[in-house]
């Protein structure tokens, strides 16, 4: 009877130097076949007693954010694949994957090219060890990787080579060397917090978790996506307004849209707590349903410098004080004209937007609309 395999997952780091990108992002075929022979004699070198176990690779270059996401899908991809190959569970042995007639044999080893401008690559390998072994290889992997893990001449060579680009370092890593990067670099942009809630939805999906934000904001993670309060509520309510509220609250919204975009890009949805499902891309905070005797809802725009249109706030133009029934966030670049879509559609306004020119609050510090005057 053949011994069970478990996988121990790992990546091959590409530090490009300064001008040296890719000119793709994917290996042929025959092209991963010569990376991965060149990366298991690498291996053979680092972790003694390798031999034993069954090294698969991904002909794909990509970015962090796209292996490190729920369930870690080009991952499980990968092990999918190889333990479909013939006598996958024999010992040994190298299986590579690259494109056949310009195609990944499995969408989740295809790069996107959206996230291909940054300053690192990431080749998703891992090893298949028999279930007697891989306590001890995953263990080494963790030792040997990070401490001695540079990669062979021959193998950053062939890769300089095959796909046109320069290299200022080549490593291998574990992908718990690659989360503990990851965190380090969050931190390293004031992105703590949002890495707290991001570690949960990877390792720990079925526990809840929660993080304040640099400027307050909680957030917290359950059942798979990110919840926020309402901003304009919660900041009325709680956010720390200072000596200037309209420039605390754009901040606020400003940190909102960096954690928007990368937990998009790590494919965690957010959504504000208590609203029902929301789009990807925006936000809405519904706070009143509209009042057949008032005059019909209107569309206002808050702008502040670094956002555009910061918000758009749905409100019945109301004597006095405006009646709000609801605040729109755009948090994508791309998001204004279906939030707009969706809050006209929604309250029944009309598509014209009134600019604002600046950001409105109450006194209480909660996003408002123009009154017309009392006569």
């Amino acid at each position: 009877m053949n011994e069970s395999l478990i996988a121990c997952p790992a990546v091959l780091a590409l530090e490009l130097a300064g001008d040296g990108a890719p000119d793709r992002l994917e290996l042929t075929r025959d092209e991963a076949r010569v990376l991965a022979s060149l990366v298991a004699d690498d291996l053979r070198a680092l972790l003694p007693g390798i031999e034993t176990s069954r090294l698969a690779i991904a002909g794909a270059l990509f970015d962090g954010v796209e292996l490190l996401r729920p369930g870690f899908p080009a991952f499980a991809t990968l092990e999918e694949l190889a333990r479909r190959i013939p006598r996958v569970t024999d010992a040994g042995g190298v299986v590579a994957f690259g494109t056949h007639e310009g195609h990944m044999p499995a969408q989740p080893l295809v790069p996107d090219p959206a996230y291909a401008g940054g300053p690192m690559r990431l080749i998703p390998w891992m090893v298949l060890a028999p279930a007697s072994q891989a306590e001890d290889i995953a263990a080494a992997m963790e030792v040997e990787l990070v401490g001695r893990g540079e990669a062979g001449t021959a193998t950053a060579d062939y890769l300089m080579r095959t796909l046109g680009m320069r290299l200022e370092h080549a490593r291998y890593l574990s992908r718990n060397d690659l989360l503990a990067l990851t965190c380090v670099q969050y931190e390293h942009v004031n992105l703590a917090p949002l890495w707290t809630v991001l570690e949960a939805a990877l390792l720990t999906p079925y526990k809840e978790e929660t993080a304040l934000g640099s400027r307050g904001l909680p957030l917290h993670y359950a059942e798979g996506r990110v919840g926020v309060p309402g901003p304009s509520a919660w900041f009325a309510r709680a956010g720390n307004k200072g000596a200037n509220a309209t420039h605390e609250f754009a901040g606020t919204l400003f940190e909102l849209r960096q954690y928007a975009a990368l937990l998009a890009a790590h494919h965690v949805p957010l959504h504000i707590e208590g609203e029902s499902a929301q789009t990807a891309g925006y936000l809405i905070e519904s706070i009143a349903t509209a009042d057949p005797a008032l005059p019909p809802p209107a569309l206002y725009a808050h702008e502040a410098a670094g956002l555009g249109m910061a918000a758009i706030t749905v409100a019945q133009p109301v004597p006095g004080k405006a009646r709000v029934l609801a605040h729109g966030y755009p948090l994508a670049p791309d998001a204004l004209a279906p939030l707009l879509d969706a809050l006209a559609g929604g309250y029944g306004a009309a598509h014209e937007v009134h600019a604002l020119g600046r950001m409105l609050l109450d006194a209480d510090g909660a996003l408002s609309a123009p009154a017309p005057a009392l006569h």
